[in-house]
């Protein structure tokens, strides 16, 4: 027979800590602006589970309880808006449990002395509560980056429409070039760039734009084009397409957008 010694005190603050992480983590990624007391509030709330280790509850029950406590954590901390939003913050608290929890069981599994599950029982304090401790910021901060780049690049994706002068239509990914702010000098038409591959032999008449680049000046062949849709709707604007000889590997991105051309939409991108 295996006695447990259990720190009640020392498993509610390790427990307390670890939703703290995961709260603000949502409330960063998600651009929530908690404030502190609510993340405190919020992360004391999911300290209750611990009462899961003293009673014997079936999975059904242990699965509610749960469900029931990261609901409330997530009220608490963020207050209810509108039920998209509460789902929003309670799918990215579950997301980023999942990952945590993840290297925290591999980390468990091959540091710790011995444990029963996340209940550890030797005498001290074991190397993987301290890894864990130290760790577990560093992993939701990488995550919670990585996951930040993604959304940008997802968002700054547009669906775009270019009809040709001789009426072929080209459908193809548009990516917000922050950096790109080209135009040409004589009419200020904005600029938008496209990988030479996806024009397929067609042979426009070009006009010749120079521009400005790290080493040297040099000059853009530029086209003209009938008319451009962006996640359907028309741009006004009146546009010129550089050519890219050197295709640019962005995903399934061939068009590098204008900042200047998306301010003639008349609704924001959400990102």
């Amino acid at each position: 027979m295996i006695i447990l010694r259990v720190y009640v005190d020392y498993i509610i603050l390790l427990n307390f800590f670890f939703d703290f992480l995961l709260l603000f983590s949502v409330s960063y990624i998600l651009k929530r602006n908690a404030k502190l007391f609510r993340l405190l509030l919020g992360a004391l709330i999911g300290s209750i589970s611990i009462i899961s280790l003293f009673y014997s509850f079936s999975s059904f029950y242990l699965f509610l309880l749960k469900l029931i406590i990261s609901i409330l954590m997530i009220l608490f901390t963020f207050k209810f808006k509108n039920i998209k939003t509460f789902f929003i913050n309670l799918s990215y608290l579950y997301l980023f449990s999942i990952i945590l929890g993840g290297f925290l069981y591999f980390i468990n599994d091959s540091f710790s002395y011995k444990t029963n599950g996340f209940i550890f029982y030797n005498n001290g304090l074991s190397i993987n509560v301290i890894l864990m401790l130290l760790i577990s910021p560093i992993i939701l901060f990488y995550y919670v980056r990585k996951l930040i780049k993604q959304k940008e690049n997802i968002g700054n994706r547009y669906n775009v429409e270019i009809t040709l002068l001789n009426n072929k239509k080209i459908n193809i990914i548009g990516f917000l070039d922050t950096g790109n702010n080209l135009y040409d000098p004589y009419k200020k038409r904005p600029i938008l760039i496209i990988n030479k591959s996806i024009l397929d032999g067609y042979k426009p008449k070009y006009i010749l734009v120079p521009y400005i680049t790290v080493s040297n000046t040099s000059m853009m062949k530029c086209f003209k084009i009938k008319k451009i849709m962006i996640d359907n709707k028309i741009i006004k604007d009146d546009v010129l397409i550089g050519i890219s000889d050197n295709n640019f590997k962005f995903d399934d991105v061939d068009l590098l957008l204008n900042k200047k051309i998306l301010r003639s939409l008349d609704y924001e991108k959400n990102n």
